[in-house]
């Protein structure tokens, strides 16, 4: 085994379930073969992390130092490496094998990136562009490739008409990948406050849903909706009304009960429902390729590691505009 730089690795972890992360040191595995050490510089804040801590899928495990929107540079690693040179600035995202709540062959538990370091195998590290602000590249690795996934996936192209429901981490970079792949792109809010913002990022439309005569006029008018928000598993069939013949509504924020959907809206619509899982490696680094290229960036409020539970209740309470970076 190679040797690493940091002997102890200091993070903030949360001890138990809650919503409170305190000052906490592991040491961390040796560095193997093919592991690059990476002094973290910045670090996301996802809604995944405030479940994680708080034991809301009842696995957590505790100490957790949490964590997955990862991004740093290579200090360290081992003799085997084959991908990146010390100095080298890399992401690593919730794919990244053992990022949280794994296990190492020695029975040891993995930590997350709110830390000062963490020790991953090259294959799950991915080189952030240099077009690219390390500050802003954190939540490409989690955000920014779960909504650019599926529009690969199912192939959004010039002159489709994508509706983005909910406008916050998710959505507004959705709103910025759709319109790079030369969509029409229609925001969907309850919140007319960000039909300014949204226009900046690339709408051609905005609809304010508490505006009925806005919302009516959606009908039969998209090809593809990304329901980017927690929407009430009620809203489904308001949602299917607002689809053209053959299109896609893609479900990326889970609602917290069962879908309430009358079958024979979809059989007459042709209308799918899938869901989207983030997105493998391979499409983590086009993710950042492509944002790179089309200057696609969040949003984000930075905050130093300090003060990481005023960010977490920031992220909590909605208030974050529109994605949480810690300053390590």
């Amino acid at each position: 085994m190679a040797a690493g730089t940091f002997s102890e690795i200091r993070g903030w972890a949360a001890m138990k379930p809650g919503m409170q992360a305190e000052p906490w040191s592991y040491t961390p595995r040796p560095l193997g073969s093919r592991d690059v050490e990476i002094k973290i510089e910045f670090s996301g804040i996802c809604g995944s992390d405030i479940h994680l801590i708080r034991n809301d899928w009842g696995f957590s495990q505790y100490p957790q130092i949490a964590g997955h929107e990862i991004v740093g540079k290579v200090v360290a690693k081992g003799p085997g490496v084959k991908h990146f040179e010390l100095g080298d600035t890399v992401g690593v995202g919730a794919i990244g094998a053992y990022t949280i709540l794994g296990k190492y062959p020695d029975g040891v538990s993995s930590q997350g990136g709110f830390a000062e370091a963490v020790r991953v195998h090259e294959h799950f590290a991915s080189k952030i562009p240099a077009a690219i602000d390390p500050a802003h590249a954190p939540p490409l690795m989690c955000a920014g490739v779960t909504v650019f996934a599926p529009m690969v996936k199912n192939g959004v192209k010039r002159g489709d008409r994508v509706g983005v429901v909910g406008i916050g981490g998710l959505g507004h970079l959705a709103i910025q990948f759709a319109a790079a792949l030369g969509a029409e792109v229609v925001a969907i809010s309850h919140s007319p406050s960000k039909r300014e913002q949204c226009m900046e990022l690339g709408v051609t439309q905005f609809v304010d849903t508490s505006n009925r005569e806005e919302a009516e006029a959606l009908r039969k008018s998209l090809d593809f909706l990304f329901v980017c928000s927690t929407a009430g598993a009620e809203k489904y069939n308001e949602f299917i009304t607002w689809m053209a013949c053959e299109s896609q509504i893609v479900i990326l924020g889970l609602p917290s009960e069962p879908l309430k959907v009358y079958p024979g809206e979809l059989v007459f619509s042709g209308t799918s429902i899938s869901g989207s899982q983030i997105g493998g490696l391979s499409m983590t680094r086009k993710t950042l390729e492509f944002a790179a290229k089309h200057n696609i960036r969040p949003m984000i409020e930075r905050f130093p590691i300090a003060k990481i539970n005023e960010a977490m209740e920031h992220v909590e309470s909605g208030k974050v505009r529109y994605r949480a970076v810690l300053e390590l």
